[in-house]
């Protein structure tokens, strides 16, 4: 969508804001969050955007099974919600331990560097299959971008989306719109006409 390297400029842009916000915590980890996660779980699954990189990483795929990253939004639709889920939210937040933002930047600290290290051409197996990592990354700015939101809006801090990891995040709304016949009710919401009950691009 963007290159390799613009593409690891907003994940970059994206980890760095979530770090700096989950700074922001504090003492409110047990506020409300998102859902039913407290501020611990959010921050938890928020978390995840970098561990899975490592995780997939670790199995190399034989092939692409994802050809892109719009494809792969479609491809693991109904499996983004539910117990199961929420329950991985609480457990990612439970395993930062007794100092949930520095291990946030501890694990931030480790990952960018290992994404640096590579050409984009990995093929990581995702819980789709097999997507070359200059695909899958951009999901997790996508993820990193929409959570640190969320934490944004629990602490009431402002959303300051960094600008790379805005254009990349928007430019993935658009197309997951437009190939999902959504681009009419996106146009009215973003223009202050009113979100239709329940509407998401994903």
């Amino acid at each position: 969508m963007f290159g390799w390297d613009g593409s690891r400029a907003a994940f970059d842009a994206a980890a760095g804001w979530f770090v700096r916000t989950a700074a922001l915590v504090g003492t409110r980890w047990d506020e409300p969050g998102l859902g039913e996660w407290d501020v611990r779980a959010l921050v938890g699954h928020t978390s995840r955007s970098f561990l899975t990189v490592e995780e997939y990483l670790a199995r190399p795929a034989t092939g692409v099974d994802v050809a892109s990253t719009a494809d792969y939004y479609r491809a693991i639709r109904g499996m983004t919600a539910g117990p199961a889920v929420a329950q991985r939210g609480r457990d990612a937040g439970a395993a930062l331990g007794d100092a949930p933002a520095a291990a946030v930047a501890e694990i931030a600290a480790r990952v960018l560097p290992f994404v640096a290290a590579c050409t984009g051409d990995e093929l990581p197996t995702t819980i789709a299959g097999g997507m070359r990592l200059a695909d899958y990354l951009p999901t997790r700015t996508f993820e990193l971008v929409v959570h640190t939101c969320d934490l944004a809006v629990a602490l009431g801090e402002p959303m300051n989306v960094p600008q790379p990891a805005a254009a990349e995040a928007l430019a993935l709304v658009s197309e997951l719109a437009v190939r999902g016949g959504t681009v009419g009710p996106l146009l009215l919401a973003a223009t202050g006409r009113g979100m239709p009950d329940g509407f998401s691009v994903l």
